[in-house]
């Protein structure tokens, strides 16, 4: 089988296309053969880790991806050969990655895919869906697990919503009956942002974002989803209802935040910082069902035409893929694994 292998970190460059052995499946593992490989900025952040050490024959890259159930083993009853399939987290603390022809996971990390959806919505789910589902759920009154009414009365205001968490956290948010307003750069981020579903779109460029948003929602925001803490601090604590909650779920080269003491304060606020993989196992598996739920509403669309554009490339193009994702391309990037 073909697959993407880098045996040392650094730029897109290490990345080697080689043939290696269809990978055998053991008890409670499912064998996927991958239609579609996702990219995330996790990926590649991984690559140029200086201090990763990597597994002995390289390391495969991609935690996201969608495709075909090929093989299952003992044990295995939630999937079966045939089934059309999303996966997450396929390369944490693992050497096999979405970005090769086939893979073998645990059970629990093969989900159905449901629905009308296709693979490029399957691979796009993963790594941004299941963040956006955690930060929905740091508020006191939200449940572990989204179901349609959950934040009913609820204000919900993402930033960056053109991005692909931001725009998985806009159509969760609107699926559980929160009110969701976006924040954007750009008019044509705020066209994306509209399309994916929220009710206000307010572009911080142009706009004094706190006036704008209490002209429709009086309270302020109960969540803000977070993309870039350190720049939006001050504005995210005046715009916060009282108990509010900041989830943030990125960092940066500076890394240390100052937090007003004061204002957080007068608003019982809370900072909630959250890294997907060390969700503990219940609550991990609650937002897979939670998003699957969502799939197979039809709320979770991806392409221009539901504000992410797809950006596709061919296996053989992988470094290409990781490089427009470095450079912070509008949308969502993919990797066509089947020829």
């Amino acid at each position: 089988m073909r697959s993407i292998v880098y045996t040392e970190t650094g730029d897109a460059s290490v990345l080697r296309l080689i043939d290696r052995p269809i990978p055998e499946v053991g008890p409670g593992e499912v064998r996927v053969r991958v239609v579609v490989s996702g990219v995330n900025p996790t990926d590649w952040k991984a690559r140029q880790d200086p201090a990763a050490v990597l597994p002995p024959g390289g390391q495969v890259p991609n935690q996201d991806g969608a495709g075909v159930v090929d093989a299952v083993g003992d044990g295995v009853s939630s999937v079966k050969s045939g089934d059309r399939v999303w996966i997450w987290d396929a390369a944490w603390k693992r050497a096999e990655g979405t970005a090769q022809e086939y893979v073998v996971l645990p059970a629990a990390q093969v989900v159905g895919l449901l629905g009308n959806a296709g693979f490029e919505l399957g691979a796009s789910l993963g790594i941004p869906a299941l963040t956006a589902h955690r930060a929905l759920i740091t508020h006191h009154r939200a449940p572990v697990e989204l179901h349609p009414g959950a934040l009913d009365g609820l204000t919900v205001v993402v930033a960056g919503g053109a991005g692909a968490v931001g725009h998985a956290a806009i159509q969760l948010a609107r699926w559980a009956g929160a009110t969701v307003v976006a924040t954007v750069s750009s008019a044509e981020k705020a066209e994306l942002a509209g399309r994916a579903g929220a009710h206000q779109v307010i572009d911080y460029r142009r706009q004094d974002v706190l006036a704008a948003l209490v002209k429709r929602s009086p309270a302020g925001a109960d969540i803000i989803v977070e993309v870039n803490l350190r720049a939006n601090v001050e504005s995210d604590l005046s715009m916060l209802a009282r108990d509010g909650v900041i989830a943030v779920y990125t960092s940066d080269e500076q890394d240390a935040v100052p937090i007003p003491a004061r204002a957080a304060m007068m608003k019982n606020a809370s900072v909630h910082y959250l890294l997907t993989y060390l969700t503990d196992i219940d609550a991990k598996l609650a937002s897979v069902r939670a998003v699957t739920a969502a799939v197979a509403a039809g709320v979770m669309g991806v392409g221009a035409e539901h504000g992410l554009p797809l950006h596709r490339y061919p296996l053989a193009r992988t470094a290409d893929a990781h490089r427009a994702s470095e450079k912070g391309v509008i949308g969502k990037v993919l990797i066509d694994v089947a020829p």
